[in-house]
């Protein structure tokens, strides 16, 4: 997948891509940050398709996938006889990337024990598989990629504080669709042509006040949330023109005014903890990624610690 194949006008998202395209054509591991659908995993293999390694494989590990009791085994392989099952030897995922590109989905979910081997290849290029008494060398080139803030987690001994500085040194910092507002008419169409073509459907068009419509929406399952709305679209409402009407009600409903939505109570209210509330909310929301939580709120995240300090403690 090309970088060409990424749609976007949204100047921030454009220079986050011209940035991705210089560090493809380096060596280095990278580290790809963003929420939820925004898109990680095509940005990786658009690096990919743009390195040296485009010829090779390119592995997907999702880790948050792993089961725990083999993800070793899956990562790093095993020998025969390691354990009860292993009746041949397996490369393992990192072995079948061998000279080329291992992409660790949801990286922030790899177990501790794991990070550390991790750690050693990315300094070293050597793995151990299970069962081995010598380390095997490998040549893979490593992206990871988190929806969470792994900074945060590594001050909390969540996730170890070396790895988390190795995997750094180049990140890629996807912003949500909803601040590259620019792309979201642009994906809509595109979608609904693509998904009209793959179900042999006459293509929808979207009229003007759905259009205002979804501008005005959170999107927090970000372009893949996009996706599927207009997935269902172009199936449902194949060859019409799609007004406000007819889309999603949670679409509609979370477009409406807020001065709408809520009203001062004539008795009045408590704002230290109304401000409390909402805090706590966007801190669940965002699965208490700090950075993303301070978006939803609209404030910095400086702004957002001072008042967590302030009403939290």
């Amino acid at each position: 997948m090309p970088f060409s194949s990424l749609i976007t006008r949204s100047p921030l998202m454009e220079a986050v891509l011209r940035s991705a395209q210089l560090i493809a054509c380096t060596e280095a591991s990278v580290l790809i940050k963003g929420e939820s659908g925004t898109g990680k995993e095509l940005v990786a293999r658009a690096m990919h398709a743009a390195s040296l390694r485009a010829k090779r494989p390119f592995i997907t590990v999702n880790c948050a996938a792993l089961p725990e009791h083999l993800a070793e085994s899956l990562l790093f392989g095993h020998r025969k006889g390691a354990f009860t099952g292993a009746d041949q030897n397996q490369v393992g995922l990192m072995g079948a990337a061998d000279h080329g590109t291992l992409f660790l989905d949801e990286v922030g979910e790899l177990p501790l024990n794991l990070q550390a081997k991790l750690l050693r290849f990315l300094e070293s290029g050597e793995v151990l598989p299970l069962g081995e008494t010598r380390p095997r060398q490998l040549n893979v080139r490593v992206f990871a990629a988190t929806h969470r803030d792994l900074y945060q987690m590594a001050q909390q001994g969540q996730f170890r504080a070396d790895l988390f500085y190795r995997l750094h040194i180049v990140p890629v910092d996807l912003p949500p669709l909803r601040e590259r507002k620019e792309d979201i008419e642009l994906l809509a169409k595109y979608f609904l042509a693509t998904f009209a073509k793959q179900h042999q459907l006459i293509p929808a068009s979207l009229a003007k006040d759905a259009k205002q419509v979804l501008q005005k929406y959170p999107w927090r399952g970000n372009v893949r949330e996009l996706r599927n709305i207009c997935e269902r679209l172009s199936i449902l409402l194949a060859g019409t023109e799609i007004g406000a009407a007819n889309l999603p009600l949670e679409i509609r409903s979370t477009t409406t005014p807020l001065s709408s939505v809520f009203q001062l109570p004539e008795q009045g209210i408590c704002l230290d903890s109304l401000e409390e509330d909402l805090l706590r909310q966007a801190l669940e929301r965002s699965q208490h990624n700090k950075t993303h939580a301070a978006r939803l709120l609209g404030i910095s995240r400086d702004a957002l610690n001072y008042r967590l300090r302030k009403l939290l403690g």
